[in-house]
């Protein structure tokens, strides 16, 4: 076996390692500095594996955790895809912390600093896992570690409108942890295997043979119910605005970029390697998340209109995001889950980046949140306003961006389906069009110079070096996605079709 075919597992367990070490340092800045080694060197693993799987035009393989076989032993897997989201992850939760830098030491209490970084280290763990795994009951197990890190984060800022959101936000995801493990528990009692690949076996058979056809369609069901509430898919998405909007910035960007996207990872890997597409066209799961998939683009959008608070909107834009996601996956064709997946990367790396200058906007204006307080405020900082605008931009669909060439393949994967392509394109423009109407005049609002005299502008702030370096990458990737984007695309489809 290659070196390089270790990585998954060197990676989860650096990551599990830095946050055992991380309460024995002296302070928070320590703590981050270890938090940041570690996510750089788990970067640099996973793109060294995604240039070596593919070498060959794509490659895969089986992890034997120990190298014991089921059911003592565990397995990870690992693909072009998995390499793919794994690259992705690390350097968003890179540039998420650096984004948010200043935020987590003037938000948090000094002596809970160091504990912070312990939730990072252990969520980021917990990601990568749920991108290597091979092992259903061990994906249940990190999304435990998952939900416990990211309510952590959420409640770090240690003020009551964080722990209300908290409380929401646990109370959902404890709901859709619960479903998630009775449909493990009902479909190792219909397969007798927990390994995906063993599972996808008798599912075949299964299904060819008509057997427990009612308790695999429950089973089905669950599974992805309980998946679909953890990643905010509407209407289960009632906690995520006062999570996102009321968390430190860090904390809003690692939510909103990557958390969302583990489950919905995790989803594709189960559709694909334990149920097959096939089986889940037949039971017709995938026509219900295209359903509530176009119900959120639209739902999400109108909400965000409403809002006159720039993280709630933020937030409130993300429910929509999810919903494209997940019309991309109810699409039921490859272009359609080959858009979903680009769309995962798209919106990882467009909106930490308006999280993180909406938060250095809002420090220019004495942390006030509202529209009315932060017109001008992106000349008195004026790459965040650069950032927030792009930002905003590829969430329209703007031509050069990320968010236009996942919606274009949005649009070509509906031309396979003639029963849904008139409702996704439809959808699509709507959306797209509600987009424009809430981001564009907050663009107008922080670009829009203010009188002599007025309340505003409060002070002048000068960003950070961390923040310099996330916003110049964010904007980098933004354009690379955008633009470079065949690469990318070629690498969703060497993954899918290894799946």
């Amino acid at each position: 076996m290659p070196f390089v075919y270790n990585f998954p597992f060197f990676s989860i367990f650096l990551a599990m390692l830095a946050g055992i070490i991380t309460p024995f340092l002296k302070n928070g800045k320590m703590a981050q500095r270890v938090s940041f080694v570690m996510i750089a060197l788990v970067g640099a693993m996973s793109g060294i594996l995604l240039f070596s799987l593919m070498q060959d035009g794509g490659a895969s393989y089986t992890y034997m955790m120990g190298h014991f076989p089921a059911p003592w032993g565990n397995e990870l897997r690992a693909g072009p895809l998995e390499a793919l989201m794994a690259l992705a992850f690390s350097l968003v939760m890179l540039l998420c912390l650096c984004g948010g830098l200043k935020d987590i030491f003037e938000d948090i209490l000094p002596e809970k600093q160091k504990f912070y970084f312990i939730m990072i280290n252990l969520l980021f763990s917990s990601l990568l896992a749920l991108v290597y795994t091979n092992d259903v009951f061990t994906a249940y197990v990190f999304i435990e570690i998952n939900t416990i890190a990211a309510c952590a984060i959420v409640m770090a800022k240690d003020s009551g409108e964080t722990i209300v959101a908290t409380l929401r936000y646990l109370i959902m995801s404890l709901l859709g942890s619960g479903l998630f493990l009775i449909g493990i528990i009902l479909l190792y009692g219909i397969t007798g295997h927990l390994l995906m690949s063993d599972i996808q076996n008798q599912v075949v058979q299964l299904a060819s043979t008509g057997r427990y056809a009612m308790p695999l369609t429950v089973v089905v069901g669950l599974i992805a119910l309980g998946l679909s509430i953890k990643s905010a898919l509407f209407p289960f998405h009632s906690w995520l605005p006062g999570a996102h909007g009321s968390a430190t910035t860090a904390s809003s960007s690692i939510l909103s970029g990557l958390v969302l996207k583990g489950y919905i990872i995790l989803l594709i890997k189960l559709f694909y390697r334990v149920f097959t597409i096939e089986v889940i066209r037949e039971l017709h799961v995938n026509n219900i998340l295209f359903f509530f998939g176009l119900a959120g683009m639209i739902a999400g959008s109108l909400r965000a209109m409403k809002e006159t608070h720039i993280k709630r909107m933020v937030a409130y834009s993300s429910v929509a995001q999810i919903g494209y996601i997940y019309m991309g996956i109810g699409m039921g064709t490859g272009l359609g889950v080959v858009a979903a997946c680009f769309h995962i990367l798209a919106h990882a790396f467009t909106k930490p980046m308006l999280f993180a200058t909406a938060g250095a906007l809002s420090a220019t204006r004495g942390h006030k949140k509202e529209f009315h307080d932060l017109k001008g405020s992106a000349y008195d900082n004026k790459l965040a306003g650069v950032g927030f605008t792009v930002g905003a931009l590829s969430m329209v669909g703007m031509p050069l961006l990320a968010g236009f060439v996942s919606k274009l393949y949005f649009a070509m994967g509906s031309l396979d389906e003639p029963g849904r392509m008139w409702w996704t394109l439809l959808v699509l423009a709507a959306s797209s069009v509600l987009n424009a109407l809430y981001y564009i005049p907050a663009v107008i609002a922080i670009w829009t110079p203010v009188k002599k005299g007025a309340d505003a502008p409060v002070q002048k702030v000068r960003p950070g070096l961390a923040f310099v370096f996330s916003v110049v990458l964010f904007l980098i990737a933004n354009f690379a996605l955008g633009v470079g984007f065949a690469p990318v695309i070629r690498v969703i489809e060497s993954g899918l079709s290894l799946l």
